[in-house]
């Protein structure tokens, strides 16, 4: 296989492997240094020998997001408050996936179950990802992360009945996503609390990630009350900032800018037409990679 060969394979595959690794760390810097890791290991590898490349890949990055999530763990650092995934982009353009496609996206890339995923061992979230997100067979997870079958299946098991317990169930609908969306962004923006209010489910809640770099509640908020107020306040005493619609995590976002800069971004998880979580990403080492879009 000759090294141009090898690059356009190695591209051919870029996508999948960039959804493993996001889907196994959370963290796009991260994904992104995993992926150039598997580039660097496969330009170096006796290609001729490799005879199914994709497989090759996978087993590459999903065996290097085990190690750094391992090396994560056994750091134990304390985040600064709740903790969120990066936001990644997942802009469609043109072609919108059918509602089956959009839910499979919600069940293994959205901010609720990405943060329920942080919970699982490194090999529990290998398994849920490459199975639930990804279809792989048992028999051809057990050969990627040389383990048994029976063995891959008990953590797959654990993985699946963990993610159910603790993952709540949101409505995926991406227009209607879309429209709440405006209309809470409009509210908020306007200082209108009892628009607002009306929006918001009774027991919604509101996390928001800041890294400890930003304002941001250092709590979860709980009730529509305090939620409303807090957005409502920050509306009117937060710098003046330029909004755009984005497509992260399987669903619509809002992301505000700064001066050009990424500043903000809101995202809302809709049930029985309200708004039942409000994510707001303020981490500003999270939202770096926004400015290249």
């Amino acid at each position: 296989m000759t090294a141009d060969l090898g690059t356009d394979v190695f591209e051919e595959h870029r996508p999948l492997l960039m959804g493993v690794a996001y889907r196994m760390l959370g963290r796009v810097a991260d994904a992104e240094d995993v992926v150039q890791d598997s580039w660097l290991r496969w330009s170096g590898a006796d290609r001729a020998a490799v005879r199914e490349p994709r497989a090759y890949l996978v087993r590459t990055v999903t065996r290097l997001a085990i190690d750094r999530l391992r090396q994560v763990q056994a750091r134990g650092e304390a985040y600064p408050g709740p903790w969120l995934p990066e936001p990644y982009l997942t802009e469609f353009g043109d072609t919108v996936p059918d509602t089956a496609d959009l839910a499979l996206l919600a069940e293994t890339v959205s901010f609720a179950v990405l943060v329920v995923l942080e919970s699982l061992s490194p090999l529990e979230r290998a398994v849920f990802v490459l199975r639930e997100a990804f279809g792989y067979p048992y028999a051809e997870i057990a050969t990627l992360l040389d383990r048994g079958e029976p063995a891959v299946r008990q953590l797959a098991g654990r993985a699946r009945r963990h993610v159910a317990e603790r993952r709540p169930r949101f409505e995926v609908d991406p227009a209607e996503r879309r429209d709440l969306t405006a209309r809470f962004l409009a509210a908020a923006g306007d200082g209108d609390i009892e628009g607002l209010m009306s929006l918001l489910a009774p027991d919604v809640r509101l996390v928001g990630d800041s890294g400890g770099k930003a304002k941001a509640p250092l709590r979860t908020l709980h009730t529509a009350d305090k939620v409303g107020r807090f957005l409502v306040g920050v509306a009117r005493t937060g710098p003046a900032l330029t909004y755009e619609f984005v497509e992260v995590n399987g669903g619509p976002a809002v992301l505000g800018r700064f001066g050009g800069t990424p500043d903000t971004l809101f995202q809302l998880d809709i049930a029985d037409g309200r708004v039942a979580t409000v994510y707001i990403v303020r981490n500003p080492d999270k939202l770096r990679h926004l400015a290249r879009r």
